[in-house]
């Protein structure tokens, strides 16, 4: 230290929260003495904000669990960080996370003001990376427009997007190529626009199909763009669209409205201008999250008082980051205070709870953390699609070394007959250029690749699109939701699906706790026939009433639930009907339970809660709140009841409860039984406990955990060891029950999904207790799966904790074995890193069930990948939130919950339905369906074109390789667009090999599409090898029939188009018979396609042949129709050949159909038969979905979490002995609480899940002290 200074200088840094630790509030405290300690240099002091807090002010602060009250309106966490202030540069100096301790409380201190400039009176200069918003003065504001998009194109990206995506396709790129090299003069033997002109009919349809469902998007976009919201604007309120909310604007939100943006929270309603916010739409987390104003700012409670606030928002730029914010609110005349998370409310995030709030736009549109965390559309394309693409790109091979052949033979067929033949002129024409020989038989060969394809798939597609919106089996009308396939292009995917990642709340459940069952003294309640719907089991209150031995137990039990809590009373004036705010909805769903069993909770004041015991009053005194938390797994509450007698009231886990119980427990045997049922069914479980304490225990007790919570040291260890000498010697009350409600038919959902082999991984945002407790509801997991829990927090424990499970698995690694993986989101972060991701995923992929906890939404995404991209295979996402659309979009199918609140995950989908449920029939029928209609159409489009056009070969042979056509060329051209149009058409719109009551009845059916059975390598060749086979008997019989017999009966031969339209009309009867051959589902609009089509060339070769003169087109085909209709051997050939072409086909249909039938055969037959078309032991009943199973079971299963047990010890719980993995342990291991030696001690939770945020803006406690019902809340006029 200097000489002369013999005082002490201390600067405290104090980051107004958890978060925001860019701001330093300043203290120098310093000993009254004659000489002023140097000044600090601001390099400490970057940005920042001056609190003035006397030391008075810090000796009577309330402190505890690290919060301060400076004053009694404010309740701010508070971390300092002690810096003594000595001549050595203050960076140097050691920042030391602790609370100051004062070494002498009789020494003066004064404070000294700090320089300009080092405080945050003087903001800090503009940054490029920073934003200014300021307050009532929009015009001065940038702003970004506050619009959400989602969809494909607009005016000025649809040409360029559109016409990528169209040209990814190597069919449009070859008949781009086609009608290009067509342009040269002298080289298409077909015409110069016979290639371009489809090609821009093809564009232009499948441009009209994008435009009408980038329309619905854009459409979709408007709906919530064009909601309402209040905005504060020339001294009064006016409603907006949040289109026009702009940055600096001061809005209201009503409770259980969505932020327009996001905003920074001014006041509200509630007290200390804290507000509830749900962010299950942004991380699926089902408790709510508390937020809170701050002080300069929380007594702004009306419209006029808003009006005059004038000022300036500094924050950061707009970024990803949800739970990061850093800013300073400057308020005109008055300091700059610091902004963190907890004043930030996301757009996205609904209000509840909490009957108003006013906030200051900060980023809107693209740049709210919400858009920010989205990613433009991406642009998919399904498995066949790409398929058939690479079969194209190997057509065009084959079309290629085709038309090499054709031109050399047409090389060496001219040297040969140049000098010899004279009446061909070869001395008269040019010489023959190869190059434009070879072209000449690339236009000939073009339609080898089948030029309507691209154009009857996207009408194909479009219209089962329809279908799906129009199924009412997919309407959900509460919300009056239907199915929505928002693109079309995927249809055919949905009949591949093996992997479906799913969001748990609001996907799989409805997020409503109802409470449903009960065990108190040894006693269950609500296993009666009144209780399936809601908990109602009047021996309950006959036991009370009755002075029933157990009496005195249930009402201790009731009167817990009614007071133990952190649960918020509120009254509505005009109904007098009683509300209850909680950020807990299984605490809410507790209070509501003792309400209806006549214990009401009505009144809460800072120091004590009111209920009604059937309409007594009683007030009980609340002494002191212990948390939950994780770690805990418990709360406790110290209360004075009216009687003077200070009791502990505690409701948690099982494992730690059992724990805590004094070791003569009357009921602890049967409760645990109780517990074990309970979590059977999928219930969320708690056991109740309490314990009477002595007033001088109380008060020794009280001073040890006061200076637990205000000690220096290891403050969080000391409070919960202060904690743990209260909570012993527990009387056990009993245990609850309380059902996380499932969305209707999940469970027989899931099953049936199994049952098509589909893998279904859950991947949430909330905690592991309750994804496990909501995986046994759904029958995801199931009594006898063994788990493996990983919870482990750093690298190095991940990768041997992996190592160690798949070694556990030995040689079943790789197949899947009855096992479950529930993982949370630090231990997957290493997983997911490189050296453990390949031993993560054959752990994952070796498991039946596999659940990810705690994930944020790039996680998601990156699981999404990680299974798509190494197993190559056929991916689903589904969600309802905005977390959720990462995941959608990075899966081959995205499928978005719409309906209540999961508009942005619907919006970013390809398919938007309402219910989960919906989902089987979307993939099982709709997407069975569609795959094995555009199979055919594929196949069958090309079979077609073979038949005709590999002709053209076979007749170069006779009329040496010259380039000459067989067929009239108008009619070649109309062969794709009129003849053969409409069979493709019918079997890719009506055929179907059962009906969609079979289909969801046996889901082993949807296996032939899920495995690409009908579509692949070897079924395309096989067709393209059997089309063939039938143009060679389609040319060659004919031909040999005209060579051998005269056509005439006066002796007249025809010419080549006589041939040729002989051939053509024998190739249309062929392939539409084909057709018909093909198709399983025969409706009048089959007949009409097939026998139209047929009749349709008949026709037009009689319009044909007779239209020359009048219409000068194709002098050679007059007269035609008489002469092919008149002549006998046409007639003869029309009987044989197209029966000979069919004859194998015919036949190797009926032999597989007779000695190897498939399973889609039997099936099919049981169905004509009449009978129940049921096989492989599908479900023939359908179980009650409205009460997921809440019957007593048969047997009692044990549960597992892996919080029970050290991290790093996590092992297999298996429920019954077979099958285990290798290797796996019997026993499990755990660490029992000392003095704990009664039997029945479980050693992991039974159902256990609690919802509650955890380190929230203000803690629980201080929470519920800030309220007092008595008063009545501003209205924020």
């Amino acid at each position: 230290m200097a000489e002369g200074q013999d005082k002490t200088d201390l600067s405290v840094r104090v980051p107004d929260n958890e978060r925001s630790g860019t701001s330093v509030d300043r203290l120098d405290l310093a000993a009254s003495a004659t000489t002023a300690p140097p000044a600090i240099s601001p390099s400490l002091n970057t940005a920042t904000s001056v609190t003035a807090v006397n030391l008075g002010q810090v000796e009577s602060a309330r402190t505890r669990s690290g919060l301060i009250h400076a004053d009694d309106n404010s309740l701010r966490p508070v971390a300092t960080h002690v810096v003594p202030n000595v001549s050595h540069p203050v960076d140097a100096i050691p920042l030391i996370e602790e609370e100051m301790i004062l070494p002498n409380p009789l020494v003066k201190y004064e404070y000294r003001p700090m320089e300009d400039g080092q405080g945050s009176e003087a903001p800090e200069p503009h940054h490029q990376s920073q934003q200014v918003i300021y307050i009532n003065a929009p015009e001065r504001n940038h702003s970004e427009i506050n619009i959400t998009c989602t969809s494909k194109y607009n005016f000025l990206t649809f040409l360029p997007k559109f016409l990528f995506e169209q040209f990814r396709k190597y069919a449009n790129i070859f008949f781009l190529f086609i009608s290009l090299i067509q342009q040269i003069p002298n080289v298409s033997p077909t015409g110069r626009y016979t290639t371009a002109f489809p090609l821009l009919l093809i564009l232009m349809v499948s441009a009209l199909k994008e435009i009408i469902e980038d329309f619905k998007r854009h459409r979709a976009d408007d709906e919530i763009n064009n909601r309402k919201a209040h905005v504060h604007r020339g001294d009064k309120w006016v409603t907006v669209k949040w289109v026009d909310v702009v940055a600096g604007d001061l809005v209201k939100i009503c409770n259980g409205g969505f932020f327009p943006a996001d905003l920074i929270l001014l006041s509200s309603s509630e007290p200390q201008a804290m507000c509830y916010v749900e962010t299950s739409n942004l991380d699926g987390e089902t408790n709510l999250k508390l937020r809170q104003g701050h002080r300069v700012t929380k007594d702004l409670l009306r419209g006029e008082e808003l009006a005059s606030l004038r000022g300036m928002v500094e924050c950061e730029a707009p970024n990803r980051h949800l739970y990061e914010f850093v800013g300073n609110i400057h308020l005109e005349g008055q300091s700059a205070v610091p902004l963190g998370p907890n004043q930030l409310l996301l757009r996205g995030a609904m209000l509840r709870n909490t009957g108003w709030v006013f906030g200051i736009v900060v980023y809107t549109g693209l740049h709210t953390k919400l858009m920010l965390n989205s990613t433009s559309t991406p642009l998919k394309r399904s498995n066949v699609e790409k398929l058939t693409n690479t079969q194209i790109l190997l057509l065009f091979v084959l079309l290629v070394v085709l038309s090499l052949v054709c031109a050399v033979a047409n090389s060496v067929w001219s040297g040969r007959h140049a000098h010899n033949d004279w009446y061909l002129f070869f001395d008269v024409e040019a010489e023959s250029n190869f190059g434009l020989t070879l072209l000449t038989f690339i236009i000939l060969y073009n339609n080898l690749i089948p030029i309507s394809l691209q154009v009857t798939l996207e009408v194909v597609k479009f219209i089962q699109a329809i279908f799906i919106n129009w199924d009412l089996d997919m309407y959900y009308a509460p919300t009056d939701t239907a199915a929505m396939a928002r693109t079309s292009n995927l249809n055919e995917e949905l009949g591949q699906i093996e992997y479906i990642f799913s969001d748990k709340t609001g996907t799989l459940t409805q997020n409503i706790m109802d409470f449903r069952k009960c065990s108190i003294a040894g006693i269950c309640y609500g296993n009666n026939e009144e209780s399936k719907d809601a908990f109602n089991d009047p021996t309950m209150m006959y036991n009370l009433h009755s002075q029933h031995v157990t009496a005195d137990t249930i009402r201790e039990f009731m009167v817990l639930l009614a007071v133990c809590h952190t649960v918020v009373p509120e009254i509505h004036h005009d109904t007098g009907e009683i509300v209850y705010l909680s950020s807990s909805p299984d605490e809410a769903a507790l209070v509501q339970a003792a309400r209806q069993l006549g214990f009401v909770f009505t009144t809460r004041t800072p120091e004590t809660v009111e209920i009604e015991v059937f309409g007594k009053k009683e007030v009980y005194e609340i002494l002191n709140v212990i948390e939950f938390s994780s770690d805990r797994k418990r709360m406790s509450v110290v209360v004075r009841c009216p009687d003077g007698k200070i009791k502990l009231y505690v409701k948690g886990a099982d494992s730690v409860v059992y724990e805590r119980l004094e070791e003569t427990q009357l009921y602890s045997d049967i409760t645990l039984q109780h517990l074990e049922e309970f979590a059977s069914l999928g219930l969320r479980t708690l056991c109740i406990a309490k314990v009477d304490i002595p007033e001088d225990v109380y008060e020794e007790w009280k001073h040890t955990y006061y200076k637990a919570s205000t000690s220096i040291h290891d403050r969080e260890k000391k409070i919960e060891e202060a904690a743990e000498l209260i909570e012993r010697n527990l009387v056990l009350l009993g245990a609850t029950a309380i059902e996380d409600k499932l969305q209707d038919g999940v469970p027989e959902t899931i099953l049936k999904l199994s049952m098509a082999d589909i893998k279904l991984w859950v991947l949430t945002g909330d905690k592991q207790e309750t994804a496990i407790n909501i995986g046994y509801s759904c029958q995801l997991l199931t009594q006898n799966m063994e788990l493996i829990i990983l919870n482990e927090r750093s690298l190095d424990e991940t990768r041997e904790a992996l190592v160690k499970r798949k070694a556990d698995f030995g040689d079943a690694l790789g197949k899947v074995n009855d096992v479950g993986l529930i993982i949370d989101g630090e231990a997957l972060r290493h997983a997911l890193s490189c050296d453990c991701r390949k031993d993560f995923l054959d752990i994952a992929l070796s498991c039946k069930s596999v659940i990810c906890c705690r994930v944020s939404p790039l996680q998601k995404a990156e699981i999404v990948d990680l299974v798509k991209n190494a197993q190559k295979a056929i991916t689903l996402a589904i969600g309802d939130g905005a977390n959720d659309v990462g995941m959608i979009q990075a899966a081959h199918v995205g499928v978005g919950i719409s309906g209540l609140e999961g508009l942005q995950a619907a919006h970013s989908s390809d398919y938007a339905i309402g219910q989960f449920r919906f989902l089987q029939k979307l993939l099982l029928v709709h997407g069975a369906w569609s795959y094995s209609r555009l199979s055919k159409l594929i196949l069958y489009s090309f079979y077609k074109n073979i038949c005709l056009y590999v002709i053209e070969f076979w007749f170069q042979i006779v009329n040496g390789f010259s380039g000459q056509i067989l067929f009239e060329r108008w009619s070649i051209s109309l062969y794709n667009v009129i003849f053969t149009v409409a069979p493709p058409l019918a079997m890719g719109l009506f055929d179907r090999f059962c009906s969609a009551e079979t289909m969801m009845k046996n889901p082993a059916l949807y296996k032939d599409s899920q495995k690409g059975r009908l579509f692949n390598v070897k079924v395309f060749w096989v067709w393209i090898g059997n089309s063939i086979i039938h143009s060679i008997l389609l040319f060659w019989m004919p031909m040999l029939m005209l060579t051998q017999d005269v056509a005439f009966s006066s002796g007249l031969v025809g010419d080549y188009l006589f041939l040729g339209n002989f051939v053509y009309t024998y190739v249309v009867v062929t392939v539409c018979l084909k057709a018909g051959l093909e198709t399983n589902a025969w409706t009048w609009l089959t007949h009409l396609a097939i026998w139209g089509s047929i009749v349709s060339w008949f026709l037009f070769l009689v319009v044909y042949s007779n239209v020359y003169p009048l219409v000068r087109l194709s002098p050679e085909m007059v007269g035609m129709d008489r002469y092919m209709l008149g002549c006998w051997l046409f007639w003869l050939g029309l009987l044989l050949i197209p029966s000979a072409c069919l004859l194998r086909d015919f036949s190797w249909k009926v032999f597989k159909g007779t000695y190897f039938k498939s399973t889609r055969q039997r099936v099919q037959e049981v169905e004509l038969a009449k009978k129940e078309s049921v096989i492989n032991g599908s479900p023939r009943k359908k179980s009650s979905s409205k009460n997921h199973g809440l019957d007593k079971p048969s047997q009692s299963k044990q549960r597992c979490s892996g919080s029970g047990l050290p991290r790093s010890e996590c092992n297999m719980h298996a429920y019954t002995e077979p099958p285990r993995l290798h290797g796996t342990s019997h026993s499990h291991s755990s660490h029992v609480h000392k003095g704990c030696n009664h039997a029945p001690s479980p050693e992991i939770p039974h159902g256990y899940a609690f919802s509650q945020e955890e380190f929230g803006a203000v803690p629980q406690a201080e929470y519920i002290r800030a309220y007092d019902t008595n008063k009545d809340k501003p209205e924020g006029l």
